[in-house]
């Protein structure tokens, strides 16, 4: 029988939860930004994102994946391509890994003290650019 209550690993997340203004920079210059939105699924088994970034539109399932430990997610997105993900916060630290932990291409952005704000950077072998939510 399947499991009635999430993981609490799931809890994590918690601090997500609400809209974001997102502004990407690259060089110091804005390169574009937007809003996200996270809220848990009716029962607590996923939490999604909703992104709507400069010109890209999206939405996320994240849920923990009992194989691994981890938090993985599926981003479905303006093409047919299913992006996978890794996520985890840990005290003010905000990873998240394209595909599994480890991966050189990731995010990590650190919270402010009242957690209204995260300030990191996607980085992968050959580029990157910084990101900065601050909570709506």
């Amino acid at each position: 029988m399947a499991d009635k209550t999430p993981n609490p690993a799931m809890r994590q997340l918690d601090v997500l939860v609400g809209t974001w203004k997102v502004t990407n920079f690259e060089d110091g210059k804005e390169t574009d930004q937007g809003t996200v939105r996270f809220e848990w699924l009716e029962g607590g088994f996923y939490l999604i994102q909703h992104v709507e970034l400069g010109v890209s539109r999206s939405v996320e399932y994240i849920g923990y994946d009992p194989e691994t430990g981890t938090l993985k997610s599926h981003l479905f997105g303006q093409s047919h391509e299913i992006l996978k993900y890794t996520w985890e916060v840990n005290g003010d630290t905000l990873t998240i890994w394209y595909g599994d932990p480890g991966s050189p291409a990731r995010f990590v952005g650190k919270f402010n003290e009242d957690r209204s704000s995260n300030t990191g950077a996607w980085e992968w072998p050959g580029g990157g650019f910084q990101s900065t939510m601050v909570k709506a």
